[in-house]
């Protein structure tokens, strides 16, 4: 089930996971030409294995 993010949620999501990455974390993607924490996190969210969970409250 894929959750609709909200440009926000996004930014933040983006930035907690580039974050992650640029202190030593494992990519979930293969690394092409950039090695931009913000592509890789960008790319991960694109493909689906993001390691972070939302919650949704409404």
């Amino acid at each position: 089930m894929s959750v609709k993010l909200t440009r926000f949620e996004k930014a933040r999501i983006l930035g907690a996971r580039s974050i992650q990455i640029s202190m030593g974390a494992k990519p979930k993607v293969k690394i092409g030409d950039s090695i931009d924490p913000i592509d890789i996190a960008m790319l991960e969210l694109e493909e689906g294995v993001l390691p972070i969970d939302v919650k949704k409250i409404n």
